[in-house]
């Protein structure tokens, strides 16, 4: 029995759900989403919550369960509420700056870097502290445009220089030895 999948989903008051052969679509203060429910599950509305049902007894149905529950949830907490990720730039002169329908990061390369932002997500960068915060409504558009943003420089072990989500701890090595071996 799959834990996660026989949890109900509560819906907020100004959330709205309809499921339609085989797809749900939610609809909130922040925006609409919709997502088509795998063949082996089904989503049932009773009161104000969503429940999903297995419809075989097999692998592959005891885990669209859980993930077509997760998927659900996290539909009606993001046009309920939105998702935000920050991300940290650390080094010295790294900056990032928004502007219009792409963000220009400059990362001590000879040249900058244009990440074009995808349709749904909205990117602020303000100067100082040096942050990227990244709001949708779709909470895989956000960590994808997230990891894509820290791909261009994942934090350097020796300074810890780089691209990082607030919050991040970067194990720091220690740098070459100095002094030669002695006789």
């Amino acid at each position: 029995m799959s834990l996660i999948g026989k949890k109900p989903i509560h819906i907020p008051d100004k959330v709205k759900i309809k499921i339609e052969s085989g797809k749900i679509f939610v609809e909130g203060p922040k925006g609409k989403l919709d997502w088509n429910l795998p063949s082996e599950v089904e989503a049932q509305i009773s009161d104000s919550s969503v429940i999903v049902k297995r419809l075989k007894e097999d692998k592959t149905a005891f885990a669209m369960h859980g993930l077509a529950r997760a998927c659900i949830n996290n539909m009606v907490k993001g046009v309920s509420e939105g998702y935000i990720i920050t991300l940290e730039i650390v080094g010295v002169g790294y900056r990032a700056q928004a502007d219009g329908k792409k963000l220009t990061l400059n990362l001590g390369f000879s040249h900058q870097i244009v990440y074009p932002i995808p349709d749904g997500i909205t990117i602020k960068a303000p100067p100082k502290p040096a942050y990227i915060i990244i709001e949708g409504i779709d909470k895989a558009r956000v960590g994808q445009a997230a990891a894509e943003i820290r791909a261009f420089f994942e934090p350097e072990p020796y300074k810890g220089r780089g691209i990082r989500y607030l919050g991040e701890f970067v194990r720091k090595k220690a740098g070459k030895a100095v002094g030669g071996t002695e006789k």
